[in-house]
């Protein structure tokens, strides 16, 4: 078994079925071998000029296809389902499911599983967050068991075209047509559904051209996906129109638009709050000022990296995909 597939097949058990001990143990070995994964395989020269054909997005469905998953009841009738890429909310009730993120496609035994263990109610609505393949790979058999799909217009268009995302050297091909998003918005969607207001609002471009939040005011929880990473460094795709100083604006949107009894649904990680998106916010502009300082004096990449411009924030951001290394490679790209 290749290590970043061995590093991803780490279980994520019920938490009914592993103690926090365990739970922990499995988190740091799974983290300490995600960081010299990427460091190995996300900055090798060789990755990043010749075609991969072996490389993350294969050994990350490999994975998800055997992962467990996770679910973590938050308040009222929403859920976090957690382990087929991207975390997915559930809000329940009388009237189905309506689903933010579809996960990987692979895992779909295992992602019906954990939401059939909510209630038996049917999926009706899918909101995509954004375009990535770790949150709408799921779209097809979502949308087969009965949910209409809703997304931002761009992300839509996304989903329609062969996309070739250089930092991870793979072309995504288009969903099929049953996974692409028939109701579409460009600023905003508002939806009431089991009695629940549901407010879903672009952002300007930040980790894509396309990215939502999607807040549940009466429960007070908001999906924010990938525009925050809980305690990890997050990826930001060039390719189709992110940016750093997108990020920055958009962790600031986060901190603006919660407080301290939020609960934050993160793209990837734990269940999240409001001082943790201000501690991602503040790693994102410090970073950010380093490595422009740095880049203003004329050092080049490499030297960039090797004066470890997120060295302070390594032991809490840097243990997972995204090492230090290479956020600060992304960092430089947009500075």
């Amino acid at each position: 078994m290749h290590g970043l597939a061995k590093f991803l097949s780490i279980k994520k058990l019920n938490n009914n079925t592993m103690s926090t001990d365990q739970t922990n143990l499995s988190r740091r070995k799974f983290l300490a071998t995600a960081a010299k994964i990427t460091a190995g395989v996300l900055l090798a020269p060789r990755f990043l000029t010749a075609q991969v054909k072996d490389g993350p997005v294969q050994q990350i469905n490999r994975a998800a296809a055997t992962s467990k998953i996770n679910v973590t009841k938050l308040r009222g009738n929403i859920y976090m389902v957690e382990g087929s890429g991207g975390n997915i909310a559930v809000l329940n009730g009388p009237e189905g499911k309506l689903l933010i993120d579809a996960g990987i496609n692979v895992s779909k035994a295992h992602v019906k599983t954990a939401l059939n263990s909510i209630s038996d109610k049917p999926m009706k609505l899918l909101i995509n967050s954004h375009w990535h393949f770790d949150h709408t790979s799921g779209n097809e058999w979502m949308h087969d068991a009965g949910a209409t799909i809703v997304s931002q217009d761009i992300t839509r268009d996304h989903l329609t075209k062969k996309i070739f995302q250089p930092e991870w050297n793979y072309t995504f091909d288009p969903l099929p047509p049953g996974g692409i998003p028939t109701v579409t918005y460009k600023k905003e969607h508002n939806v009431h559904f089991n009695g629940e207001d549901v407010h879903v609002k672009i952002y300007q471009p930040a980790h894509t051209d396309g990215d939502s939040s999607i807040y549940f005011p009466n429960a007070d929880i908001l999906h924010v996906a990938d525009t925050f990473w809980n305690a990890y460094y997050p990826f930001i795709d060039y390719a189709t129109g992110g940016s750093i100083d997108g990020m920055i604006a958009a962790a600031a949107q986060n901190v603006a638009q919660t407080n301290k009894h939020t609960i934050v649904i993160p793209g990837h990680g734990a269940v999240g709050n409001h001082a943790q998106l201000i501690q991602f916010h503040d790693m994102l502009s410090t970073v950010r000022e380093r490595v422009s300082k740095l880049k203003k004096q004329g050092r080049t990449l490499n030297e960039t990296i090797a004066a470890k411009p997120t060295a302070s924030f390594d032991p809490v951001f840097g243990k997972y995909v995204i090492t230090g290394d290479f956020f600060t490679k992304l960092v430089f790209t947009g500075v």
